[in-house]
């Protein structure tokens, strides 16, 4: 679960991570007390979305940036005074902003989070996250903070320290020197640096994150590391353990049928593509989505309606996929494993009675009694098209796309 940055930075707060003070503002009338409130000549106003690059992202005036006007290069502004704060505010609440992150799709700007400007020495780049060829959770880190650390990554990785912690133990105080060396530091920072670091990762471990990025991380004139900005990333599957996190979910920020599916409990990620998937396990879920591109088409969507595929997540499945005005064609692909092929049959059949399906069907199933299902689809009516094989089926869902049906 993506949360905002100034929610990412209340949780940090918890943990005595050094930050700089901040108000949340939703109504623009609300920039100049809050202004004053900071008491800083210099302030940022940061728009919150769930995007990175805001930086140098550009607010419109409507959702879709080829119709509409531009109102200001950048999701985050300086302002100098309490009048132009106010200004900056009226121009970012309300707009649209498109960043790099979300390609050419926009995210409207509900909030804004205002915060005082610091004195900054040097910027960094560090973030933890889960790396899964290791099995462990690493630090990553960069002298080279700010707005491109994306293309850091593609044109100089070596410049990106990767440093594994061994949860069973966690960040130790040689592991906190190596990532404080590997900055430049003085040593006169190392320990309020190492304390920072050791916070950082007490957040992680503690909050159940799935990824921690602060960039830029920046040492200050006082030669303290401060979270200049922050994201956390929650994994879902821990919310039961935070109730207080789970509040801070944002469905606005949510593709609605990504939102809709996780109503359904089925695992659901909205791509750009023309069939619709439906399958059983995450596995061959991915081998589909695959091979679908394989045969000239692109998939719409992953969606794993899980191995107890019935009438209730098939139909919901159906709904999902049908919501989006993408897809041409639906390609319905399921290994009768944990339930048999004839019941899924059964199903489908009984949930293309429930919900109007208007664009091609093509269904493979495989496995358990895959004889019966095939009985089953063939004198059910319905006009689907059944396929024997998953390159059968990716390549019947591809021609009825390519010919228009």
């Amino acid at each position: 679960m993506k949360i905002h940055e100034y929610q990412s930075k209340s949780i940090l707060r918890k943990y005595g991570v050094k930050l700089p003070e901040g108000v949340v503002i939703s109504e623009f009338q609300e920039a100049s007390s809050s202004y004053e409130r900071l008491d800083s000549k210099i302030v940022v106003l940061k728009a919150q979305i769930h995007a990175g690059g805001r930086g140098k992202g550009t607010i419109y005036d409507g959702e879709d940036p080829s119709s509409s006007s531009k109102i200001i290069e950048g999701g985050v502004q300086l302002a100098k005074s309490r009048e132009e704060a106010t200004e900056l505010a009226k121009k970012m609440l309300g707009g649209w902003l498109q960043t790099i992150q979300t390609g050419s799709s926009t995210k409207q700007v509900r909030k804004i989070y205002m915060e005082k400007g610091a004195e900054i020495q040097k910027e960094f780049y560090l973030s933890l996250l889960l790396d899964r060829s290791l099995h462990k959770p690493i630090f990553m880190i960069s002298t080279e903070g700010g707005m491109d650390i994306e293309e850091t990554a593609v044109k100089s990785p070596e410049k990106i320290l990767r440093l594994p912690i061994e949860p069973s133990i966690g960040l130790q105080p040689w592991q906190a020197r190596r990532i404080l060396f590997a900055l430049g530091l003085d040593k006169e920072s190392f320990q309020q640096g190492t304390r920072f670091l050791q916070a950082i990762w007490n957040c992680y471990q503690q909050e159940d994150a799935s990824l921690l990025e602060i960039n830029p991380l920046v040492l200050d004139r006082s030669n303290e590391l401060v979270a200049l900005d922050c994201k956390i990333d929650i994994d879902d599957n821990s919310l039961f353990r935070h109730p207080q996190s789970a509040e801070m979910r944002d469905p606005f920020e949510e593709d609605p049928l990504e939102l809709k599916a996780s109503e359904y409990n089925l695992n659901y990620i909205r791509l750009e593509g023309n069939v619709g998937c439906m399958v059983n396990g995450a596995g061959l879920a991915m081998a589909t989505m695959d091979i679908v591109k394989l045969a000239g088409a692109s998939p719409a969507n992953f969606l794993d309606v899980g191995g107890g595929a019935n009438v209730e997540t098939v139909s919901n499945g159906f709904r999902i996929i049908l919501g989006d005005p993408n897809v041409k064609a639906i390609f319905v692909n399921i290994f009768g494993g944990i339930v048999q092929c004839d019941r899924v049959a059964g199903g489908i059949v009984e949930a293309a009675s429930q919900v109007e399906i208007k664009i091609p069907l093509i269904v493979r199933l495989q496995g358990t009694n895959a004889e019966k299902a095939a009985k089953i689809l063939a004198e059910s009516g319905l006009k689907l098209t059944v396929a024997r094989t998953l390159q059968e089926g990716a390549e019947k869902a591809a021609q009825a796309v390519s010919a228009g049906i």
